[in-house]
């Protein structure tokens, strides 16, 4: 009597498998936790079959009209984001209505950086998200593809 054993082995994607996207997301009226998640998926490379959790396997991600992106519910006013200088006493804190009249980028880029990793893969990461208040953004030459997230 034979046991005949199945062996699959586990898929690690290297440097030379991986190919890298730009794309380009209009957050013009989108909801802003909903944009974050989407937008963190694809940074990390969760969309691709070759995604393997300890590289970075995602692709650049363009955010254009921040400045329009939506806050449900009484967040402009209730939510605060809170910082502190280092000081004794130096706690600072901003809601998020005023912090995304001020530096609409800023929004986004907590949002997105509070769904990856928090090591330096999550560091390597944020820095494939370009974030413009407008609607120019200064990446053509890359020739982004527009991606349509609901």
């Amino acid at each position: 009597m034979t046991i005949k054993t199945l062996t699959t082995k586990t898929f690690s994607a290297k440097l030379s498998d991986i190919e890298r996207n730009w794309y380009v997301v209009d957050a013009n009226g989108k909801v802003l936790g909903r944009l974050a998640s989407s937008i963190s998926m694809i940074l990390r490379g969760k969309n691709k079959p070759i995604f393997t959790p300890h590289m970075d396997t995602g692709d650049f991600v363009i955010v254009i009209n921040a400045e329009k992106v939506r806050l449900t519910g009484n967040k402009l006013t209730d939510k605060k984001y809170y910082s502190h200088t280092g000081y004794p006493g130096g706690i600072k804190e901003i809601t998020a209505g005023k912090l995304l009249s001020e530096k609409p980028e800023r929004v986004l880029i907590k949002a997105v950086r509070g769904m990856l990793p928090k090591n330096r893969l999550g560091r390597q990461l944020i820095k494939k998200l370009k974030i413009y208040a407008g609607p120019e953004h200064p990446h053509t030459a890359q020739n982004p593809k527009l991606l349509n997230i609901q």
